[in-house]
């Protein structure tokens, strides 16, 4: 990939000729590549407007337009001020300060679990594009391309304390350590710009596939000598010990069968992107425990990809224990609290109202593709839930 850096005036196809000035002709001021501005006198030219490429005629040298509309660096970047973002934890860990938007919010104005999964991928992608590895790719460094390989994640976990609410301003650390010898470790921290508050914990595990073949890859060492230089060995949830999630059956509880991925499911690796994973999970979940609940935590263990032809069934089976070892059951202390939600600040401190919650509920989860002889598992999972607090008036 060439790194260049000019200002360029381009030719760009028109249909009319107005108030004398040339045909085709169209000035582009201040054409940035790789972040960095640079000296008038390269001329550009749209080459076909089937493919968009442009060709660069000075020196002839090349360049997509897909690589001026992404400008990826090539160099490590230490601040990102269009993302908000910059290089933290000795020049390899990465954080990026965000907005809760309207339309990443729920009924009670608190951001929703699709939006923080969101967030954890965008921010990983973003400390990639800072670092000056990124390739072509969804994440993939150079090496990786070259080797033909993505990234496909192995195992997730997220617990969440407290959801930030609309336009709360949060902050996300992320960064990256090694997970055997063939995978990658990234963790997240998110909290609250103003308090520092966390709201989130999570860690993932990583490992390469071959983008052809759809097999698991060994690391190569050229892969390993571009990433490992940002290996830290903090982390943000300790597991000596991963928890292991048994296999459900057809036996399980609650099952819901014909989910089909769409088109807008996908990712840029041709596959079911992880977020539509989780929401298939929690189609599960009986309607009346989802109003009364909501997530504190989530254990992912991904078994193969989901493809856009895959017919998916998710089996779902509530564990022992707990609110919901015999169903729904209602708690008449809990109407005491009626008059505060689970966002206010009444209960962050953990007191009087945290101690009536009667503590969090779980299950079991199982993502399989259905097939012709057998069914094969994409996904197993478990869920753990707290009790929602209504937000209603008090009443006596």
């Amino acid at each position: 990939m060439a790194c260049l850096s000019f200002s360029a005036c381009s030719t760009v196809g028109c249909s009319s000729n107005r108030d004398g000035h040339e045909p085709n002709e169209q000035n582009i001021s201040s054409v940035k590549i790789n972040g960095t501005s640079c000296y008038p006198s390269a001329k550009v030219e749209l080459s076909g407007q089937r493919n968009g490429d442009v060709t660069v005629a000075s020196e002839n040298l090349y360049i997509s337009t897909q690589e001026v509309r992404q400008n990826i660096p090539t160099k490590k970047q230490l601040v990102d001020p269009f993302r908000q973002g910059l290089i933290i934890e000795e020049g390899v860990g990465y954080r990026q300060t965000v907005v809760i938007r309207s339309y990443e919010v729920g009924p009670d104005k608190t951001a929703t679990l699709e939006s923080v999964l969101n967030l954890l991928q965008e921010t990983a992608l973003n400390h990639v594009w800072m670092s000056g590895l990124l390739g072509d790719g969804f994440g993939a460094t150079h090496g990786m391309m070259r080797n033909n390989l993505i990234w496909v994640v192995s195992r997730m976990q997220v617990q969440v304390d407290h959801y930030p609410i609309w336009g709360e301003i949060m902050e996300i650390d992320t960064w990256v350590g090694a997970s055997g010898k063939n995978g990658m470790r990234r963790d997240w921290l998110l909290r609250s710009h103003a308090t520092g508050l966390v709201f989130a914990r999570a860690t993932s595990t990583w490992v390469m596939m071959n983008r052809q073949t759809r097999r698991l890859s060994k690391m190569p060492d050229e892969v390993r000598a571009e990433i490992s230089p940002w290996f830290i060995g903090q982390q943000a949830i300790k597991e000596d010990i991963p928890e292991k999630i048994e296999k459900l059956d057809d036996n399980a509880k609650y099952i819901i069968s014909g989910l089909k991925p769409k088109r807008s499911d996908l990712d840029m690796n041709q596959h079911v992107n992880n977020v539509k994973y989780v929401w298939w999970m929690l189609e599960a979940i009986p309607d009346k425990f989802f109003e009364n609940h909501q997530l504190s935590g989530i254990i992912l263990e991904y078994r193969r990809e989901c493809g856009s032809s895959d017919v998916v069934q998710s089996l779902c089976e509530p564990n022992e224990g707990g609110l919901i070892a015999d169903g729904i059951q209602q708690d008449n202390n809990i109407r005491l609290l009626s008059g505060f939600s689970r966002s206010s600040g009444v209960i962050e401190g953990n007191g009087l109202l945290q101690s009536l919650n009667p503590g969090p509920s779980s299950y079991t989860h199982l993502l399989q593709a259905k097939g012709e002889s057998r069914n094969e598992e994409i996904l197993r999972g478990k869920t753990t839930w707290n009790r929602k607090i209504n937000s209603l008036p008090l009443q006596g």
